[in-house]
């Protein structure tokens, strides 16, 4: 940890060249993923940019851009879905683009998400590429555009945004920069109820710092900043609905969201094995979590820096052990980003050919799955 604060990092623009094999390797992917939807959708009778843009959890973040926070809607069986639920960074960004654009709050959000993608392609390579070189950044980047969910980061959902924030949050922790960390932690913090995994990596390299005796009022700034985004929004919602420090628990209570450390995952998986072939998809369902889980300890193995292996805890924990929204997990994990970095390392040690033949393999059937997932019932 130390001998990466004392490592300078790279000018913007440095950086941005050096990056930038990746990202033409990520606006491939994504491009590949697209065109797969869009060719999908057409022949399904749905419209891809529907799809990408106006439904599930997009909708409520159009609504909140619009309307605001005071929608809401009451099922039959009298749950109440709030758009209190969502956190106000990528609505407020979605309203700023319409206003000063003809865009649609639905275009905003689109065109937010892809921005934020590159950002967060950018900053995935610029996190690995600190700590394992160039051609390992260039893979942890093309992994990461082909999880099998990816489509999701060209969505007006919150995911890249998110990513974004934390993976240059994480950047400015392992070059040092606590109070940048802050303040892209605070951000983080209002964009996704994760943003608690990059408020802790913020604070776990700060107490680090002190443990070592290196601790100067640049750490205390950051930890300072790190956690106003978050803890502003839940006690502005407790506020508002008169909960108090609980009212945004009672919120995701109404959507059927909450934290019970994985035990209604697990009864889930387990009602998958009363039939053949749901047994075969909870068998799957073992096998990534296993395959998460074998992830993160590679991790620890390999010395990842502690302040990532926090951070990719806590937004693990918080994925797999959520007690609603099973089918939503695999997104969930999308912003785990370091839990690519011992396949990154593996893959850089390849030959080219070879991984660009894997890369490749990868990217097709990850394009096929994500238009068949986002074109099925979802919500994804």
């Amino acid at each position: 940890m130390t001998d990466l604060e004392t490592r300078p990092a790279p000018p913007g623009a440095a950086l941005l060249r050096r990056a930038a094999p990746a990202l033409l390797g990520y606006a491939a992917v994504r491009a590949l993923g697209l065109l797969t939807l869009a060719l999908w959708s057409t022949a399904s009778g749905k419209d891809a940019y529907t799809l990408l843009t106006a439904r599930w959890d997009a909708l409520w973040y159009a609504r909140v851009a619009g309307p605001g926070y005071g929608y809401q809607v009451r099922l039959p069986n009298g749950d109440v879905h709030s758009a209190l639920a969502f956190f106000p960074l990528l609505p407020w960004l979605e309203r700023l683009l319409h206003a000063v654009s003809p865009l649609s709050y639905a275009d905003a959000g689109f065109t937010v998400s892809l921005l934020a993608s590159l950002a967060a392609a950018c900053g995935v390579f610029a996190v690995a590429d600190r700590l394992y070189g160039r051609r390992a950044g260039v893979c942890a980047v093309l992994l990461w555009a082909v999880l099998p969910v990816g489509i999701v980061q060209s969505m007006a959902y919150s995911e890249s945004l998110f990513t974004a924030l934390a993976a240059w949050s994480l950047y400015a922790v392992l070059a040092g920069r606590l109070p940048a960390a802050g303040a892209l932690a605070l951000l983080a913090g209002l964009t996704r109820p994760v943003g608690l995994a990059v408020v802790a990596a913020v604070w776990t390299a700060g107490i680090s710092a002190a443990v070592r005796g290196s601790f100067s009022w640049r750490h205390a700034l950051g930890m300072a900043l790190a956690p106003l985004g978050a803890a502003g929004y839940v006690l502005w919602v407790g506020r508002r609905t008169g909960g108090g420090v609980l009212g945004y628990l009672d919120v995701q209570a109404g959507w059927r969201n909450g934290f019970d450390g994985g035990y209604a995952f697990a009864r889930f998986v387990g009602a998958m094995f009363t039939s053949f072939p749901s047994a075969l998809a909870g068998a799957g369902l073992i096998v990534g979590v296993a395959l998460v889980l074998r992830l993160y300890v590679a991790g620890v193995r390999r010395g990842q820096p502690l302040p990532l292996l926090v951070y990719t805890g806590v937004v693990t924990v918080l994925a797999l052990c959520a007690s609603s929204y099973f089918g939503s997990k695999p997104r969930l994990l999308m912003p785990a980003f370091p839990l690519l970095f011992p396949l990154a390392t593996a893959l850089a040690r390849a030959r080219t050919s070879r991984s660009a033949l894997v890369v490749g393999g990868v990217a097709v059937a990850s394009a096929v799955y994500g238009a068949f997932w986002l074109t099925g019932s979802g919500p994804p």
